[in-house]
């Protein structure tokens, strides 16, 4: 359990002091899909949704969430985000829509969190949306695709 930054000798679950780390420009990119029928794919991207647009709900609700992460998720910093961007592409090919975030700041933790709670939440959203044509919609394939800043280096998923 040493290795576990959450976690103190006893077990116990604690916070990160991150206080006395620097302040850096820190960035994630993190994806998701939703895979659905072709038919509801085709609904999606026209706009014409009974609830309204899919992406604009989903882009709105990425964002916000990210601005939340730390009210979702126990013992996760609230930092100050400077930028979270939202990117929805369909996959005509697999029938999904991909959902891709990247959360920016510039602060002692990183935002790794914050693009993985916007890409799940967009995803989640485009649930919402379409649930009406189409329960059997799967969300899936969540991961960090790449962090960039603070002491432990960058990532990038090979």
């Amino acid at each position: 359990m040493s290795d576990l930054t959450h976690l103190d000798k006893s077990g116990a679950a604690s916070m990160v002091d991150v206080g006395g780390k620097a302040v850096t420009t820190r960035e994630a990119v993190a994806q998701g899909l939703i895979s659905m029928t072709p038919e509801t794919l085709a609904l999606a991207l026209s706009g014409d949704a009974k609830k309204g647009s899919v992406r604009a709900a989903a882009e709105f609700a990425g964002i916000m969430a990210a601005k939340r992460t730390s009210e979702l998720i126990p013992l996760c910093h609230q930092i100050p985000l400077s930028s979270v961007k939202l990117v929805i592409e369909a996959d005509e090919k697999n029938s999904a829509l991909i959902v891709t975030a990247r959360a920016r700041t510039n602060g002692q933790t990183g935002v790794e969190m914050e693009a993985l709670v916007a890409v799940s939440v967009a995803c989640l959203t485009i649930y919402d949306m379409l649930k009406a044509a189409d329960r059997a919609m799967v969300i899936g394939g969540v991961m960090l695709l790449e962090k960039r800043g603070g002491k432990s280096g960058d990532y990038i998923r090979g």
